[in-house]
């Protein structure tokens, strides 16, 4: 009878370690997951803030861009004006 205790033992001994270690593996899996997860987050948010950058300096050159050609337009505007009093001028 005892002998049969220790192997009983052995075996419930064996099953708790293994237990133990199965969740130790789990834990150890759901804390890689999450860490990923955590820099996943971290890296969509700087590439958002990349973007919104780009957004920015793409939109500072639009503006650039606009303001020239109105400039461009007003001095258009004030040659057709003054060649338009040279030929009344004229006449």
């Amino acid at each position: 009878m005892s002998t049969a205790l220790i192997v009983i033992i052995a075996i419930v001994v064996v099953i708790v370690i293994a237990a133990l270690i199965l969740t130790s593996a789990r834990r150890s899996r759901a804390k890689q997951i999450g860490e990923a997860q955590v820099e996943a987050l971290h890296d969509d948010v700087s590439h958002h803030r990349e973007q919104a950058q780009q957004t920015r300096s793409e939109a500072e050159l639009a503006q650039e861009r606009a303001d020239r050609a109105a400039a461009e337009a007003e001095l258009d505007e004030r040659k057709a004006a003054d060649r338009e009093r040279e030929l009344e001028e004229r006449e």
